[in-house]
């Protein structure tokens, strides 16, 4: 009898070890998405923690005595302040002396806009360390070693527990120690971790929708889609006599918790409640899906391209379609939101010295058009936002590897390039002018006045050049320092900083004209004045043809 050989036992294969597994690898994938996001989630913490000590500080200014504070709780009192704002509830602490002023204000103002930020920093955290990674290639590659199906889902959301975890604690102790009446250690405890609270829930959201399509940016829309109408709903309840629907969202959830005010904890369970069972979802569906595609079936394209398509511009301008129209409809929302408010400005602020202060610097033939040109700062900073995203496009495709082949046809650097620019520039405009027509037909309809609606238009067109010149800062990184590409987003940033809070805080003039929003005209409280923007004009060509000179000189990077 012949005995029979048998092979060797393979040592613990990788399938074997990730079959056995779904979690292996995490931790390793942990501290590398911590080691890609050192700059990223440092930047993201810092600008929402800085962002909320400089309004709570502000308020020490600005609500100097119980008697400010009351007077701001009655002129928000109005369906249209409670929207944009918060809960009736907080109101009634404004103005009294036993402990909460401030703290019912901060939570009031900020807690419901600083949670549609937190939202968004944890999509985003979400979908880049999971679908994108799908989409480039590179999650094949890391689950061909020893890593389980689950683990690039787990570690996001781990690095999504850990950013919001850290800037809970650092608003909670960065509150705390400012020493204001009303911010004490308990309710910034509570305020701090309903960011996290909600934070999660979104972060929670995008688990399952990166199961759902096989793209980044549908699955951050679809996201970000949940975040606003989160907020909308929030918003509709809060303005009605019940505030049912704000129960519907867990940004009202997390409102209704109340910090500095009843301190109620509970609410922050609903959202840990909610996030646990949509973190769950996402696991489940992943194991239904292939690496690389999503759940939601790929329409079936058409059998052949349209002519624009085959243009540098016409296929620009179908990548950046989606996100183009989510900025231009809820640039126009936003803008209506402020309009409906326009009506009731002069009642809302006439009690506020910091901000009649700020206001009489504009100048203006009324309170009405000072306050719609230093709410179009905001509008226009949104939109700024749009262009940094649309004019780092091409860094995006030429890392992912997908420009390399466009560019080794007959298609030039600067035509691909190009078509990516003027999509940014002009999609840029349309956001504005959507904007404005959204302010000014809101406008129009609060004040009674229909002349708004032209002014608002006119001021919101009138920051088109200075978009233009964030745009050619973004091609000019790009062009020459492509590494440093995201430093682009310091321009939105600081425009935001010193052209809406500066106004108020009275920064030095200097600070403002190093913003090319600072030499915009104020439509429609100031007179037109063409040269600065002619002036902003050309900077932005001379940027642009910096840029696309650098360009031209460097190698493709992929990575």
């Amino acid at each position: 009898m012949t005995t029979a050989t048998t092979a060797p036992e393979a040592p613990a294969s990788v399938g074997q070890v990730a079959g056995g597994n779904a979690l292996a690898g995490t931790r390793t994938l942990i501290r590398f998405a911590l080691r890609r996001d050192r700059i990223r989630l440092p930047v993201w913490i810092l600008a929402l923690l800085l962002g909320t000590l400089m309004t709570a500080n502000s308020f020490s200014t600005l609500y100097s005595d119980p008697q400010d504070r009351a007077n701001a709780a009655r002129s928000m009192g109005s369906p249209a302040g409670l929207a944009m704002s918060g809960p009736r509830h907080y109101l009634d602490d404004y103005g009294f002396g036993f402990g909460f002023g401030f703290g019912s204000m901060l939570s009031h103002q900020m807690l419901g806009f600083m949670a549609v930020l937190v939202g968004l920093m944890s999509v985003l955290i979400i979908t880049r360390h999971t679908r994108a990674e799908e989409e480039t290639g590179r999650a094949e590659l890391v689950r061909s070693t020893v890593v389980g199906r689950h683990a690039h889902l787990a570690a996001a959301l781990s690095v999504a527990v850990l950013a919001n975890l850290a800037l809970a604690l650092l608003l909670a102790f960065g509150l705390a120690g400012l020493g204001m009446e009303g911010i004490d250690t308990a309710g910034s405890l509570l305020y701090g971790f309903g960011h996290a609270a909600v934070g999660l829930v979104f972060a929670a959201v995008a688990a399952v929708t990166v199961q759902l399509t096989a793209h980044t940016r549908g699955a951050s829309g679809m996201a970000l889609a949940v975040v606003g109408v989160a907020y909308v709903l929030r918003a509709a309840g809060d303005s009605g006599e019940n505030g049912t629907l704000s129960w519907l969202s867990p940004i009202g959830w997390v409102q209704r918790s109340y910090p500095y005010v009843d301190n109620r904890w509970w609410p922050l369970l609903l959202c840990l409640a909610l996030a646990v069972a949509c973190a769950a979802a996402g696991f489940a569906l992943s194991t239904r899906r292939d690496v690389g595609a999503g759940l939601r079936p790929e329409k079936l394209g058409r059998p052949t391209a349209s002519d624009a398509l085959t243009t540098p511009l016409g296929f620009a301008l179908r990548l950046h379609r989606g996100m183009l129209i989510g900025f231009g409809a809820g640039l126009f929302l936003m803008g209506a939101m402020y309009g409906s408010i326009l009506g009731d400005a002069e009642d809302m602020l006439k009690d506020i010295d910091q901000i009649q202060e700020a206001l009489d610097r504009i100048g203006g033939a009324g309170v009405a058009e000072s306050f719609a040109s230093m709410v179009m700062v905001v509008l226009t900073v949104v939109a700024a936002v749009y262009v940094v995203m649309a004019a780092l496009r091409p860094r995006s495709e030429e890392t992912a590897g997908r420009a390399e082949p466009l560019l080794a046809t007959g298609l030039s650097r600067a035509r691909w390039v190009g078509g990516h620019l003027a999509v940014a520039m002009g999609g840029g405009t349309v956001v504005l002018l959507l904007a404005g027509l959204g302010f000014g037909i809101a406008g129009a309809a609060s004040t009674g006045d229909a002349g708004l609606l032209p002014d608002l238009v006119g001021a919101a067109l009138a920051y088109a050049p200075a978009l233009w010149v964030t745009v050619g800062v973004a091609v000019v990184l790009f062009g020459w320092f492509p590494r440093a590409s995201q430093a682009a987003w310091i321009v939105p940033v600081y425009a935001f900083v010193v052209g809406y809070l500066g106004q108020i805080l009275q920064f030095p003039t200097w600070m403002n004209n190093l913003s090319p929003f600072g030499h915009v005209p104020r439509l429609p409280a100031a007179d037109m004045d063409w040269t600065p923007l002619l002036l902003l004009s050309l900077v932005a060509a001379g940027l642009v043809w910096l840029g696309l000179a650098g360009f031209r000189r460097r190698d493709l990077e992929t990575k």
